[in-house]
């Protein structure tokens, strides 16, 4: 079992609790879990949001089991030359999270550290599901 399998499985995990969460969160407002505003940045309407995050996740997922199994379907060139891209695109993607974060932090300090914050840190695991992806094809 490899460590990219192993952190793909990691990411698309928390992104997935993070998807079905929110979904609890907008249906069921249980107490034990932050409010709606702490998952949403409201940044796309919820109604779309959903569909987009539920899409992504079979992506992850498929991605995750392609990798668990070593599948021939990414030993092509084609991969090979796409690697080095998305490697760049996923640490652009992550410094931006934490550029993000901490403009947040500046901006709004009385979010402190985790509050309304977690579309932040889901953003960044699933820059380092890229990236894992990207050393897969390596």
């Amino acid at each position: 079992m490899s460590y990219n399998f192993l952190i793909l499985a990691v990411c698309t995990s928390l992104f997935a609790l993070r998807v079905f969460g929110q979904v609890l969160v907008v249906t069921r407002a249980p107490r034990w879990l932050p409010s709606n505003e702490h998952w949403y940045s409201g940044l796309l309407p919820y109604r779309f949001l959903l569909p987009a995050q539920l899409l992504l996740l079979a992506i992850l997922t498929a991605v995750t089991l392609a990798v668990y199994r070593d599948e021939a379907f990414f030993a092509t060139d084609r991969w090979d030359r796409a690697a080095p891209i998305l490697a760049v695109i996923s640490g652009v993607y992550f410094v931006s999270m934490v550029f993000r974060y901490v403009l947040t932090m500046v901006l709004r300090p009385e979010r402190r550290w985790f509050k309304r914050t977690i579309p932040i840190w889901l953003h960044m695991v699933l820059a380092i599901a890229l990236w894992a992806f990207a050393d897969y094809l390596r």
